[in-house]
């Protein structure tokens, strides 16, 4: 998808648009291969913010699909029927951080502010994608 495509794609994109998303349970990551090249799909729980969206990989880096975008940061992630193409990279910032963590658990465990992080969102590995392809 051309980036115009895209951009313009976002900006039209109504809050109601980017929340029914973001009720999705799965999200299908592609990454490219870091050793053949080709694409590698997974399909994976996410929280959305805006135009980003977060995941947590239980597995730290030590999960291909983190290996392969470590490698090659373009990736392809597809909530519902909207496929967006835009960049991963690993949140370092410790606001992020708690904030994708604080996200997904919500969603998934029903975690709520004044309780304790499950040992899944307290130790995963935060990965943010970037739909704004720049």
């Amino acid at each position: 998808m051309p980036v115009r495509r895209l951009l313009l794609s976002l900006l039209l994109m109504k809050p109601s648009d980017l929340e029914r998303l973001a009720k999705e349970e799965y999200c299908y990551l592609t990454t490219v291969g870091r050793v053949t090249g080709k694409p590698h799909r997974i399909e994976i729980w996410f929280g959305m913010d805006g135009n980003s969206v977060y995941l947590l990989s239980g597995n730290q880096d030590a999960s291909d699909w983190v290996k392969n975008l470590k490698k090659d940061p373009h990736i392809k992630v597809r909530i519902g029927k909207r496929t967006f193409p835009g960049r991963a990279r690993i949140v370092i910032d410790d606001r992020e951080d708690q904030g994708a963590r604080h996200l997904l658990a919500a969603k998934y465990y029903n975690w709520h502010p004044g309780r304790r992080l499950n040992s899944w969102a307290h130790n995963a590995l935060p990965i943010a994608l970037d739909l704004d392809p720049n």
